[in-house]
């Protein structure tokens, strides 16, 4: 019961800050679970609280949805999924936290990446397929579909909102997957992730109107920094995993 307490507080969190950045809260989250639970189990719950996250502020936020993004993202997204379904893979706990803190540190120091633009449709369907693969793989990928809009010319509700609607498709293809594609039989009790749910829609309500508050330079200065000092950790972690007999 302590653990699952403590799940639910990290869901709270992690929500709030992800309604604030946009990011971060679901790849603190996947450290968190992937470090206490089964690799399926924690994709499972991760993927039911991230969908409910993400999709309660693509809500929250609706109004400023990029739609013309969705469709090429999409089939980039089904295009990826397709080929995991082939090969029915569940990574490690240890892999999985050194992909999640890898993500970041690539995606920054890759000149390529740095000038990609999600208003192109190209780049929203290559998008869809490394950010899908990465989410199956690593369960998070914020970081990484970050830079996509670095250099677009959204402002930070715009950006906020149109990558919440994406990692909310993106979500539910990890819980089809995991849940249904794979067949992995590790779960965990049905009302922690109902409770876990609700509590994400609770912080992300908190973090979108924290969000109102910060200005747009703001906004991608610090989330910039903050995405890399939690990709250290993860980093450190998977490291610590892997060596631990």
């Amino acid at each position: 019961m302590g653990l699952y307490l403590i799940i639910v507080a990290s869901v709270f969190v992690t929500a709030v800050l992800s309604g604030v950045l946009g990011m971060a809260g679901g790849m603190i989250l996947m450290a968190i679970l992937v470090s206490t639970v089964t690799v399926s189990a924690a994709m499972m719950l991760h993927g039911a609280v991230q969908a409910v996250s993400n999709g309660s502020r693509s809500w929250f936020l609706r109004q400023h949805i990029q739609w013309r993004i969705l469709p090429p993202y999409m089939l980039g997204a089904a295009l990826a999924l397709a080929a995991f379904t082939a090969v029915a893979l569940v990574p490690d706990p240890g892999i999985v936290l050194l992909l999640v803190g890898a993500m970041p540190f690539v995606a920054r120091f890759s000149p390529g990446l740095g000038a990609l633009d999600m208003n192109s449709p190209a780049t929203a369907a290559g998008c869809g397929i490394v950010v899908t693969v990465a989410q199956l793989l690593a369960g998070a990928s914020g970081p990484l579909l970050d830079m996509f809009y670095l250099n677009s010319n959204l402002t930070r509700h715009q950006v906020v909102a149109s990558k919440a609607i994406t990692q909310t498709l993106g979500h539910l293809l990890k819980l089809l997957y995991y849940g249904v594609l794979v067949g992995n039989a590790d779960t965990l009790p049905a009302w922690l992730f109902l409770t876990a749910m609700a509590t994400a829609v609770a912080g992300t309500r908190v973090g979108t109107r924290l969000l109102d508050r910060l200005a747009d330079d703001s906004f991608r200065r610090v989330s910039g920094w903050v995405i890399l000092a939690i990709a250290a950790a993860c980093l450190i972690q998977g490291a610590r995993t892997l060596l631990t007999p």
